[in-house]
């Protein structure tokens, strides 16, 4: 855990230290800062409590979306749409998408989400030891979107899901080259679609979209799609790779879920809480506001911690214990307020497939390594690898 000089007033969201020891950290600012003032990048204020976290993300109006605090760049290329945009221009987009990502939309992908997962888990079940995130975790995720939900060309899902997840990773060497290959890509598949008949998908969607009355521009088609392809990539296979580690450390709970698969649904809820890997995300206040006794005047930036929330004692029993019988579990892992995550359906259903399959198929696990599991962490979280070992298994018949 870092000093509590460093919590109170150097806290530092890129930190790699930070990184290694979120959960423990974010505890001492709930209980000691619970509302702090970087002096970092510039100044911010950081929010971990429950209650002041879900008042900024449903207060659009005092606490912005359009500016954020100063992260090293990114390298992204054009804006991401709708995240980076307030209400009312939000919503425009924000129905657009909203329409793709329904349930009744996303069950049609099921079967070919769960055809993809068994091919994957077939690449490795008979060796007996894996990385879980380099062999299931981040291919999986991105190939099921670029081929399910955008129909990109066969062909092309290797390489921009490589891509894709390069972008995705914080601080990666590669990102500059990654960001910029998927702009062109997003483009080109943009242009090739224009002049295809209809897909029926969200791509046809956006090419077609008026935005306020007038055709969406090519640079609001590719930050619409840009989002829609990074939004569900790396959370997602975060999200995996903890819970991976979370089994290994107690083989109660996939022994639970073999043992009853009828109880998946609710301990996905409570292994989302846990394992948050959209953990903080920007606003900037537009006025002068008070939370938690503390001033925070209009112009500054706020950073609230998701992961945080989700495991706040004021809201959640024993927060870091996994107990599928809550009797509540309000969890904001996909955010809260308008710019609540468009896609969280279709991140349960992946989390959802991919954890009854590996329940199923992958007993015995264990952690391959002694040294401690070494993650990224800025607004997304994931571990870096997840090398495990299991009993050997078949492959599909």
């Amino acid at each position: 855990m870092l000093s509590a000089e460093w919590c109170a007033h150097g806290f530092d969201h890129t930190s790699p230290e930070l990184a290694q020891s979120l959960h423990e950290t974010l505890a001492t600012m709930r209980a000691d800062h619970p509302v702090a003032y970087s002096e970092e990048h510039g100044g911010f204020w950081v929010l971990t409590r429950y209650e002041d976290v879900l008042r900024v993300a449903q207060d659009w109006r005092t606490f912005s979306s359009a500016q954020g605090v100063s992260v090293p760049a990114t390298k992204m290329v054009v804006k991401a749409i709708p995240e980076h945009l307030d209400p009312p221009l939000h919503r425009e987009y924000k129905r657009l998408i909203n329409a793709w990502f329904t349930p009744a939309v996303v069950a049609a992908y099921e079967g070919p989400t769960r055809d993809l997962v068994t091919r994957l888990l077939d690449g490795f079940v008979e060796a007996g030891a894996c990385d879980f995130m380099a062999d299931f975790a981040r291919p999986f995720p991105g190939l099921a979107f670029f081929d399910l939900v955008l129909n990109a060309p066969s062909d092309q899902l290797a390489e921009i899901n490589a891509k894709a997840t390069s972008a995705s990773v914080p601080n990666n060497p590669d990102a500059r080259e990654a960001w910029a290959y998927m702009y062109r890509w997003i483009s080109d598949l943009l242009e090739q679609r224009r002049h295809e008949p209809p897909h029926g998908d969200v791509v046809d969607a956006v090419i077609a979209a008026e935005i306020e009355g007038r055709p969406i521009t090519d640079e609001e088609a590719i930050g619409v799609v840009q989002l829609l392809i990074l939004g569900g990539l790396d959370t997602t296979a975060g999200v995996l790779g903890q819970v991976m580690i979370r089994f290994c450390h107690e083989p109660e709970i996939p022994a639970l879920l073999r043992r009853e698969p009828e109880r998946i649904a609710d301990a996905i809820e409570e292994l989302l809480r846990l394992e948050t890997s959209f953990v903080a995300i920007a606003r900037t206040a537009t006025c002068d506001t008070e939370i938690g006794g503390r001033q925070i005047r209009e112009g500054d930036k706020v950073l609230i911690y998701w992961a945080s929330a989700n495991r706040d004692e004021g809201e959640f029993p024993c927060p870091a214990d996994f107990d599928p019988n809550r009797a509540s579990n309000r969890h904001l892992t996909f955010g809260a307020g308008p710019h609540r995550c468009a896609g969280s359906n279709l991140a349960r259903m992946n989390v959802r497939i991919a954890l009854e399959e590996v329940v199923t198929r992958l007993d015995g696990l264990r952690l391959a390594t002694d040294e401690p599991i070494p993650f990224h962490s800025v607004l997304n979280r994931a571990p870096l690898t997840v090398p495990i070992t299991f009993t050997p298994g078949p492959r599909s018949a």
